[in-house]
C-alpha cells in the first residue's frame, strides 16, 4: 500500500500501460519520448519506483494526456479532500508539492490542483500540451509565476491566467505559499 498523501503505484503503472497501449507505442518509445530512462518507465509500469513530479509530466506530456490521468483512480459521485491529505506529488528540483484535488472527466479536460512551494529553487516547467492555459489564485504567501517573458508577481487572493503550452515558472516569494492551480487541456 502506498503512503498516506502519495499516489498509489498501482493507479499510476496501470494508466500508464493504459495510456501507452491507448497511443499505441513501446515501452521504449514512450521512454525517449518523455526522455525518461527505460529501466525506470518499466519499473513505474510494473508498480514499484519512486516518481517525482517531473518524471510524471513528462510522461503524460510524452503520452498527450494530463499529468491527473496518470495519478488519479477513479472517483465516486461525491468527492472529498481533507486539508493535508490527497495525492501529492513533489518537484525534485525546487521546493514545490502539487496536490491534484480534482481531475476533468473524460470530456473535461481540467485539472484542479492545491499547490505548496518555499523559497529557494524555482519550479521550471516545460510547455504543456498545445492549447493548454493555467489560472492561478494565491491563497497564502506571494509567487511569481508565468511564462519567461511575462511574469507576475502575485499575493493573496490575486489570480493570474498564461499559456500553459509555454516554458513557465513557479516561484515562491514568502515561505508558506500556497496557491490553487487550474490547468485547462484541449
Amino acid at each position: 500500500m502506498a503512503a498516506e498523501g502519495h499516489p498509489p503505484l498501482a493507479v499510476i503503472a496501470a494508466a500508464l500501460r493504459r495510456e501507452r497501449e491507448r497511443v499505441g507505442i513501446s515501452l521504449t518509445e514512450l521512454a525517449r519520448r518523455a526522455k525518461v530512462a527505460k529501466s525506470t518507465l518499466s519499473q513505474l509500469e510494473a508498480g514499484s519506483g519512486n516518481p517525482s513530479v517531473d518524471t510524471l509530466w513528462a510522461l503524460a506530456e510524452a503520452l498527450g494526456v494530463p499529468l491527473s490521468r496518470l495519478v488519479e483512480p477513479p472517483t465516486p459521485t461525491v468527492h472529498v479532500v481533507r486539508a493535508g491529505h490527497g495525492h501529492r506529488v513533489r518537484s525534485e528540483r525546487a521546493d514545490f508539492t502539487g496536490t491534484l484535488l480534482s481531475a476533468g472527466s473524460p470530456g473535461v479536460r481540467r485539472d484542479i490542483y492545491l499547490i505548496q512551494l518555499e523559497p529557494g529553487a524555482v519550479r521550471t516547467a516545460d510547455a504543456h500540451t498545445p492549447g493548454s492555459v493555467e489560472h492561478v489564485v494565491v491563497a497564502a504567501g506571494g509567487v511569481r509565476v508565468g511564462p519567461e517573458s511575462g511574469q507576475v508577481e502575485l499575493g493573496p487572493g490575486d489570480y493570474a491566467t498564461f499559456p500553459g503550452d509555454a516554458p513557465h515558472r513557479y516561484e515562491a516569494l514568502f515561505p508558506g505559499t500556497v496557491a490553487v492551480l487550474v490547468m485547462e487541456h484541449p
